[in-house]
């Protein structure tokens, strides 16, 4: 069998239906054989939304997604969208050609060590220079990139290798990879310290989300009766809904969040890395205060410096434990239960709605009407900037998956590939992304993907005609010296949607809104939907970056 058709073979018997990609020289081999397979390969417009698509496709489902591209500058050009997997720890399979093994290294055409430029932002890298390792790579790729802590593992493949012949007998060889070391020797002296607290929150990241853990916060939070704090990338894994659940905690977190958080003598962290944006001097807790640490992942312990119990441990598994080791332990806290909810209760939303121009707030309001009344049946992801910490703060979410935003990355560009790839992966579902007119002109190539791949989702544009949140930081902490921030000559974004087949639909007025995405849901097209909002509203409350700076405020009570 061809090295090519042993690809696609071995990814059809790992269950891949579904893979992204842009052909080129020194891939065509695969192509070719991909008419020959029952897998779904995605066309996409640009490399780097082939890695966002499998990235959104991997987190809406919990499957690895898979992506593909040609050598030289299609390997350079998905180097972005792995590097965001990495950073949130999302299993992928990236997949490159690559010229023959005897070019390597003379600078032939579309040449690039992508092995070496891609072993920092994957788990591990593998080049394939000879054709019967190439089982061994596929394997072992595709059990790397989920154990542990997942993230994206990249396979190049020199053309000659592609084309050479491999022997099948070793299809079905195993090939071991290293496991986890798991460490629950603090598990008794956590349960107990969480007896002990009188103060005690929950602070449950991406890694809950990972290891599909919701069902076992919730009955810890519940049993325990502690309140539950998400970071952004944690967001779902609680209901908006629920009673414990206090929301995001971050730069531009609530402000009900971080005073628990200050305030609290016990933190039990799970799934989470205490990275900058959430941990920071400002929202750091008294020298006092525990912290319950449980993650896959031993290099992000200890970085709160606090007395700690460390547990190495998959989050859903280790929940499981201390809900045992608790034996319906009920957590009689009166006056922290209290506080909890006047906080909750200060931090309700009192916004004049029909304000012109359009306020973002006035957006999230509209969409969590419509989601409400089905929360299974929506996916939402979002771009990176103002729009994505509006809807973060903003946004009612009830299922853990149904929310997928670039985190420890940042990538402007991420939120409509992301879009299309859960889609791809949930197809029976609405799927939303929330972006900005800069977010958006940085892919809107794709639009032309979901439209001719019969992908459709709704694309909601909150379009100020700035680069918002540079705008923000220029005009609070830079004396209002606006550099290169606003986009001049934006385009007609509804010739734009017509342009690809798409619907579009323009408001300008709050009235308007709701209506919008009534029509653009039930539209089933792919539909451009964009919002003219006020380029004076900022996304706040705001921690900024300097300590000696307080906290702005701003309109916003959260």
């Amino acid at each position: 069998m061809k090295g090519s058709r042993a690809l696609l073979k071995l990814l059809e018997d790992k269950g891949v239906e579904t893979m992204f990609g842009y052909p080129g020289g020194v891939v065509i081999p695969i192509y070719d054989e991909i008419l020959e397979t029952s897998i779904r390969h995605v066309l996409v417009r640009h490399e780097q939304c082939a890695a966002h698509m499998a990235d959104g496709f991997a987190r809406a489902s919990g499957f690895p997604g898979v992506c593909l591209a040609t050598s030289g500058p299609g390997a350079t050009n998905l180097v972005t969208g792995i590097g965001t997997a990495y950073a949130d720890s999302v299993p992928m399979i990236a997949l490159t050609g690559q010229v023959g093994t005897g070019s390597l290294g003379i600078g032939a055409f579309q040449e690039v060590d992508a092995y070496s430029l891609m072993m920092p932002i994957t788990k591990h890298s593998f080049r394939v220079l000879d054709v019967n390792r190439l089982p061994h790579a596929i394997l072992e790729a595709w059990d790397i990139c989920q154990t542990g802590r997942p993230g994206p593992v990249h396979i190049d493949f020199p053309a000659d290798q592609i084309n050479a012949d491999v022997d099948e007998s070793l299809f079905n060889e195993t090939y071991g990879i290293k496991y986890m070391t798991e460490d629950y020797s603090g598990i008794e002296q956590a349960a107990q310290w969480i007896k002990e607290a009188q103060r005690p929150v929950m602070l449950a990241g991406g890694g809950a989300i990972g290891s599909n853990a919701s069902p076992e916060i919730i009955k810890l939070a519940e049993m325990a009766n502690i309140p539950v704090i998400t970071p952004l990338m944690g967001i779902g894994v609680i209901p908006s809904s629920h009673p414990l659940c206090l929301g995001s905690l971050g730069m531009h977190g609530r402000v009900c969040s971080l005073n628990a958080f200050r305030d609290s003598d016990l933190i039990i962290a799970i799934g989470t890395k205490f990275s900058d944006r959430t941990y920071s001097p400002q929202t750091a807790p008294s020298r006092s205060c525990r912290v319950i640490h449980i993650d896959v992942d031993p290099t992000e312990f200890d970085k709160h410096k606090r007395e700690a119990i460390n547990i190495t441990s998959d989050a859903k598994k280790a929940a499981a434990m201390l809900i045992e080791r608790l034996g319906g332990h009920t957590g009689n806290r009166p006056e922290w239960n209290q506080n909890i909810r006047e906080l909750k209760k200060r931090c309700s939303c009192n916004f004049n709605y029909d304000l012109t121009p359009i306020i973002p707030q006035k957006i999230m309001y509209e969409i969590n009407r419509i989601t409400r009344e089905n929360p299974d049946d929506y996916i939402i992801t979002t771009d990176v900037g103002q729009n994505q910490m509006w809807a973060m703060h903003y946004l009612e979410v009830e299922r853990p998956r149904h929310f997928i935003s670039s985190g420890s990355f940042g990538t402007m560009g991420f939120g409509l590939p992301s879009a299309i790839g859960a889609k791809a992966a949930c197809p029976d579902k609405k799927v939303m992304t929330i972006t900005g007119d800069g977010g958006l002109q940085m892919v809107m190539q794709d639009i032309a993907t979901s439209v001719a791949e019969d992908l459709p989702v709704v694309i909601c544009l909150l379009n100020n005609g700035w680069l918002g949140m540079v705008k923000q930081w220029q005009k609070l902490f830079w004396n209002e010296r606006y550099s290169n921030t606003k986009l001049g000559a934006n385009p007609d974004f509804m010739k734009i949607a017509q342009a690809y087949g798409a619907k579009g639909i323009h408001v300008e007025k709050p009235g308007e809104i709701h209506d919008a995405f009534k029509e653009a849901f039930d539209s089933g097209e792919t539909c451009l939907l964009e919002i003219m909002i006020d380029c004076e509203e900022d996304i706040t409350p705001m921690i900024p970056a300097n300590p000696a700076i307080p906290l702005i405020k701003g309109r916003c009570k959260f």
